[in-house]
Parts: structure tokens; C-alpha cells; sequence
């Protein structure tokens, strides 16, 4: 019975409206009786809804608005207060109607996102092409995706060429070419092209199914505004019951107590925090930020020192290698074969610069026999029975490698170019070097340069890179400090010395060499297009588009949607003071105290609905500006 009066709540709604409007007619034609009937049968047409929900409150021995407000109308009825009654149980079912409606728009961008789920995949099995449920689609499907399509899945592309369209993934509109061995998420649509595509990931493992339950977790989380007001309520709003008690023994008039009760419901005060956090994630959600609930919001609205890596954070994390030298113990192809065949089984981004470098060259490579990273310093390899050390000066002095003169030298000229020294040795002898050089983000200057103007007092860079490089990336964006040759404990150390110092502290990395300082931070910030499975684990909010303007848009988001709640706050407050002194002094009405009532709890959903076009058109035109590349 209660559920299908709430599945047809909205025409319970429209019904009563309508019957108002005829009991208004009848008082226009003198016909009392007909219009005492007609506003009877609003009451009880629209109290249905209210009085079930407040019979299971009582049910889960809890106070509601709900059960004032059915308390309020019964003591209407009693006293032969009808039209009053009518008014309120219309205008609090209306108003339900209309926080529904607002309150499903915040939460656009969650729907938008299931709603743009693939349905159906095209495969390759046997050499047919069938069309299957993406349900049954498995790991190592070839998958045909053509013009107008959605990718079902996460993969590699196999063959073919394509623009796709990746805003689901990192909010960024302009078309991205992709071609063979680039990687394509599920939900991404294609505007023109064919692509084979061999999955690698399916359902719930894909980058876009993580995405929908991150951001559904979030929009469900509380911030601590949030859990106050909660706890607030169960209190106040006993409270009130108690209070219209003791107004009607102080005037014994029974109809200024129930109207103190109607008005003095904290409907407002309740959802105005929430719908704010709910609009400031999904407007997060629709421009490639992912933030982790309103308690991350309230967190990071609070930071004022910000935390770098450096390459593939403040440096767009694509170098390439610019000169390779050997020592004299291997040819120059035969280093960069053997280096590159220890890295294939490396994570590192160095690594794969080299391993993509012997590939351009047409190397063929082979997996080492073994191999042990070494964090913050490099990669330990055997190859063809030799043992290779491939990494920085640390790991050269922990081999006892010795290095000449001259290729110290040669190895400090590079480093002061900006570019990051690999050295190898090979059976503890050095027998070269490779040098890699990253580039600065273009939109770093102007990323920072915001923040700055939104309240971060320092910004800091830390990196297991040289010192020249760090030097020149940190003179170049005007950094506060910065601090070379760090290993990954090191950075964790240096945020706790921060956290010490009463600093709130986010870090921003690429989510893997980085995870220990990204968590150890007050807020982690994972950097990645397309996002990594650690990076979403580990950080509190993924920049999907791997953009430092992402980060600064996250940042005065999470300042805009604190303040905002606090806005509401305040509005709510304010009308419910308004209001009983208005009781109080006999100038507000039962129905008329209703109809403002309703109408805050509409302008608080009003308010917070603004987060949802928050920097929207900054954000767009910087995109523009700025596509990300294949």
C-alpha cells in the first residue's frame, strides 16, 4: 500500500492541487459546505503520503517533519481549521514534489553517467562478428567499435584508427586520435572511425564502472556539516514538539501552537548541507574531477600548502630520450637493446621512454632472466647472464660502480640542460649513460598562479630527480621549494614534518611511485589520464584528464561548495527565526508560515544547484585551448 501511494505520489500531488482550486471556486459562489467537503477531502487525499511516512518514523522511534506536520493538520481538523489544513498538507507535498525534482538535477551528473553505460558489444569469435549483451563480452574479446559507437570496453586497440570522444572519462569535449596500441576506455563514444579493440578489462573492472561507484559513494558520504546538522535534528526536532507544547499552555490557543509547530520544521536546515555536497561532486564528476565525498570537500576547502612530484604532475610525463653515451663497453644500440630489454618489465615512466625509444629504432627485445625495482633509485637486472644496474648516482654508490671524471661531467651538463641521467653498469663497471628530458605542463603557470589566488600560502615540489632538473622546473614556476633525490619514504616524511608544523597538506602524484605521500597527505591527489586502479584506491580525488587546471578547478570547487553550504545554513536559520517570531507576534499564519517554509527549503536546493555550473565556462575554454593528445 505504501509503495504504490509513493509511486503515485506526484498525481496524489496534482489531485489535491486541482481540488484546491475547486474548493477556492465554491468560496467564490457562497457554497461553504461544498467547500468544507472539497478542503476535507485535500487533507485527506494529500495527508496520506505524510501520515505513512510519519507512521514509520514512529515504526524506527524516530522524529520526522513528517509527523509534525501530521500532528499539526490533525489539531487543524479538530479545531475546524480546513482550509489551513488543506493548504499545509498540499503546499508540504508540493514542495516534496519540487525538492525531488531540483534535487534529481544535482544528481544529473550520476544519471548521465549510468545512462551512457553501452548496452550491447559487436565481437569477433570463430571470424563472425556477433552482437552480444556487454554482460557476456570476457577478457580478450576482439571487440568492433565504427562511427557513433561506445566503447564497452577498456582495451588496446588492434587495428584501425579513430576520434574518440573521452569526456565521460576526463571532461574534456574536443575529439582525441587514437590509433594502434593506444588505450581506449568503456564509455567513451567514437565521432568518426573503425577500431578492433582487444579488452582488457570488463563490467565492474573498467575505468568507467569505477568511476560510477566513485562517484555514487561520494554523493552519499556526509561532511562533517552534515553529520552536525543530523545529529542536530534528532534533537531539535523533538524539541519543537516540546516547545509548541509549552506555547499552548503559556496562551491556550491551541492554533498558535500548531502553526510554531509547522513552521519551526527544520526542513531546510537538513537538506541544505547535503543537496550542496551532492552539486559540488557532481559538478567535480562532469568536468573529469573525481572527489571523494563531501568530507574530502570540507578538507581540501581547508588546505593551504600544496605538495608536487614532478614528472608526469608539474612535467606532462611523455619524455623522450635525447642523447644516449656509452662508456665504451657496448655500441650505442647495443646499450640502449640491453637497458631497454631489463625495463620491459618496469612500471617506471623512464622505463618505458627507453623501451619506446628501442622500439622506434626497431630493436628487438627480450625479457630479463630477472630483475628487482629499486625504489627511488632504479631498476636491478640479469640479461644474457650479465648483471645490469640501471638508475641514479644512489644506485651506482650502492654497487660500487665508479665513475669517471669525464662522465660525471658530461652526466652534470646534461642534468643542467633539464635533462634526468640514467646511468648503467654493466657487471659493476658503468657502460653508459641515457639521457631523458620531460617538458613543463603548459597550463602548470596559470593552474598554480589560481590557487595562489585562492588561498595557498606554498607550494613545494619533491623528486627523486636530479638537482639541476628539480632547480629548473621549480625556478621556471616560481616555486616556494623544492627538494631533489628523494626516495619515496623520504617524501612521506617530509609531508608528515608539514602536518607537524600545522600545515594542511595535499600532494598531487601519479598515483604509483607516489601512493605512500599521496596517502600520507591530508588530501591525495592522483594525476592520470584515464586514472590507474592505485591511483582511485589511494587518493581522495582523481584528475581524469591528467591537467593541472583539473587540480585548481578542484580546489576552489571544494571552496565554493563549503561556502555554499554555509550559505544555506544561515538561510535556513534565518527563515525559521523569521518565522516563529512572526508566529509569535500573530503576523504569520498557519498556511502563509507553510508556503514560506516550503519556499526555503526551494531556494536552499536553488542555491546549491549554482555549484552545478561552477566555473563551467573557465573551464571549457581552457580545455580548448589545452586538448589533451593521444
Amino acid at each position: 500500500m505504501a509503495g504504490l501511494i509513493h509511486q503515485n505520489k506526484k498525481k496524489i500531488t496534482f489531485l489535491a492541487g486541482i481540488l484546491l482550486i475547486f474548493a477556492l471556486f465554491f468560496n467564490g459562489m457562497a457554497l461553504i459546505e461544498l467547500q468544507k467537503l472539497t478542503l476535507i477531502a485535500v487533507t485527506v487525499i494529500a495527508g496520506i503520503p505524510i501520515g505513512l511516512k510519519a507512521l514509520q518514523a514512529i515504526r524506527m522511534k524516530a522524529f520526522s517533519i513528517e509527523m509534525l506536520v501530521t500532528i499539526a493538520v490533525v489539531g487543524a481538523l479538530v479545531i475546524g481549521e480546513y482550509t489551513e489544513s488543506a493548504v499545509v498538507t498540499f503546499l508540504f507535498l508540493f514542495g516534496d514534489y519540487l525538492e525531488a525534482r531540483t534535487l534529481e538535477k544535482t544528481r544529473s551528473s550520476l544519471k548521465n553517467l549510468i545512462d551512457l553505460t553501452p548496452g550491447e558489444a559487436t565481437i569477433i569469435r570463430e571470424g563472425i562478428n556477433i552482437t552480444i549483451p556487454v554482460e557476456e563480452v570476457v577478457t580478450g574479446d576482439r571487440v568492433i567499435i565504427r562511427t557513433g559507437g561506445k566503447i564497452p570496453v577498456d582495451g588496446t586497440i588492434i587495428s584501425g584508427q579513430a576520434l574518440l570522444v573521452e569526456a565521460v572519462i576526463t571532461g574534456e569535449s574536443v575529439p582525441a586520435s587514437k590509433k594502434k596500441g593506444d588505450i581506449v576506455y568503456s564509455g567513451t563514444m567514437i565521432e568518426s572511425g573503425y577500431i578492433e579493440v582487444l579488452a582488457d578489462k570488463i563490467g565492474d573492472d573498467t575505468i568507467f564502472a569505477k568511476i560510477i561507484e566513485l562517484v555514487e559513494e561520494a554523493q552519499d558520504s556526509k561532511t562533517k556539516t552534515e553529520k552536525f546538522l543530523n545529529r542536530f535534528s534528532a534533537v531539535y526536532t523533538p524539541g519543537v514538539v516540546v516547545l509548541s507544547i509549552m506555547v499552548y499552555i503559556l496562551t491556550l490557543d491551541v492554533h498558535l501552537a500548531i502553526t510554531f509547530l509547522v513552521i519551526a520544521c527544520p526542513g531546510a536546515l537538513v537538506i541544505g548541507a547535503p543537496v550542496s555536497s551532492v552539486a559540488g561532486i557532481g559538478n567535480g564528476a562532469k568536468n573529469g574531477v573525481l572527489i571523494k565525498g563531501g568530507e574530502v570537500m570540507d578538507r581540501f576547502a581547508k588546505v593551504d600548502t600544496l605538495v608536487f612530484d614532478k614528472t608526469g604532475t608539474l612535467t606532462k610525463g611523455k619524455p623522450q630520450v635525447t642523447d644516449i653515451k656509452s662508456a665504451g663497453l657496448l655500441a650505442e644500440n647495443d646499450l640502449l637493446q640491453m637497458v631497454a630489454s631489463a625495463e620491459t618489465v618496469s612500471e617506471h615512466h623512464l622505463g618505458k621512454t627507453i623501451v619506446k625509444e628501442a622500439e622506434i629504432r626497431g630493436i628487438k627485445l627480450a625479457a630479463p632472466e630477472k630483475s628487482k625495482v629499486k625504489k627511488g633509485s632504479g631498476l636491478m637486472a640479469l640479461i644474457g647472464g650479465h648483471c645490469l644496474a640501471i638508475g641514479n648516482r644512489k644506485l651506482m654508490e650502492a654497487n660500487d660502480v665508479e665513475i669517471s671524471p669525464e662522465l660525471m661531467d658530461y652526466a652534470i651538463g646534461r642534468e643542467k640542460m633539464g635533462n634526468t641521467a640514467i646511468f648503467i653498469s654493466k657487471d659493476r663497471k658503468l657502460a653508459g649513460i641515457i639521457s631523458i628530458a620531460d617538458q613543463i605542463r603548459e597550463d602548470a603557470p596559470s593552474a598554480l598562479a589560481e590557487m595562489r589566488k585562492n588561498g595557498i600560502k606554498r607550494i613545494i615540489m619533491l623528486t627523486g630527480d636530479n638537482r639541476f632538473t628539480a632547480e629548473r622546473v621549480a625556478a621556471a614556476l616560481g616555486l616556494d621549494e623544492f627538494h631533489p633525490e628523494l626516495l619515496p619514504a623520504d617524501k612521506v616524511k617530509f609531508i608528515q614534518n608539514l602536518q607537524a608544523e600545522g600545515h594542511i597538506v595535499a600532494m598531487a602524484g601519479d598515483g604509483v611511485n607516489d601512493a605512500p605521500a599521496i596517502a600520507a597527505a591530508d588530501i591525495g591527489i592522483a594525476m592520470g589520464e584515464g586514472g590507474t586502479d592505485i591511483s582511485m584506491e589511494t587518493a581522495d580525488a582523481v584528475l581524469m584528464a591528467d591537467q593541472l587546471l583539473q587540480f585548481s578547478h578542484a580546489f576552489s570547487l571544494s571552496k565554493a561548495t563549503i561556502r555554499n553550504m554555509k550559505q544555506n545554513t544561515v538561510l535556513a536559520v534565518g527563515t525559521v527565526a523569521v518565522l516563529l517570531a512572526g508566529v509569535l507576534m500573530g503576523s504569520i499564519h498557519l498556511a502563509s508560515g507553510m508556503f514560506i517554509h516550503e519556499a526555503s527549503v526551494l531556494l536552499v536546493i536553488l542555491n546549491a544547484m549554482r555549484l552545478m555550473r561552477f566555473n563551467h565556462n573557465k573551464i571549457k575554454k581552457e580545455f580548448k585551448l589545452r586538448p589533451v593528445q593521444a
